[in-house]
């Protein structure tokens, strides 16, 4: 199975430094990236796309309610710029949040593969590498 590169988007600092300990654990990514907004994020996509096509993410594990570019505006403006991509780059929305209209929500973007419940685990994270 060849590593893949992961990006993780999400406000929670905590959060950020435990994801990223389960996924260094897990050994089944080759890169991980860190980013508290979307901005952040769909600007690393742009620059990405402009330098390195081959930096892009192969999966990015995507918080909802963030600060700046929440994950909903994330997806729109990923959306804008997807035809550009030299990959596939499969999404999952990782929330805390039980609200059935944000799982409901994220069954209408097709590059949304899953909702996980935070926090993830490593059996998040084995079966999210082996569907890819």
């Amino acid at each position: 199975m060849t590593k893949k590169a992961i990006w993780v988007i999400d406000d929670d600092a905590i959060y950020q430094i435990i994801i990223n300990k389960i996924i260094q654990r897990s050994e089944l990514f080759s890169t991980t990236t860190s980013f508290k907004n979307g901005k952040e994020a769909i600007d690393n996509l742009h620059d990405t796309l402009n330098n390195n096509s081959e930096a892009l993410p192969d999966i990015i594990l995507l918080d909802i309610n963030m600060p700046i570019m929440d994950g909903w505006e994330f997806m729109e403006k990923m959306g804008l710029i997807k035809s550009k991509f030299s990959k596939n780059v499969t999404v999952y929305i990782v929330s805390s949040s039980i609200a059935s209209e944000d799982k409901n929500k994220s069954k209408t973007y097709s590059d949304i593969l899953g909702y996980l419940s935070k926090p993830v685990t490593m059996l998040d994270l084995e079966l999210i590498a082996l569907k890819d």
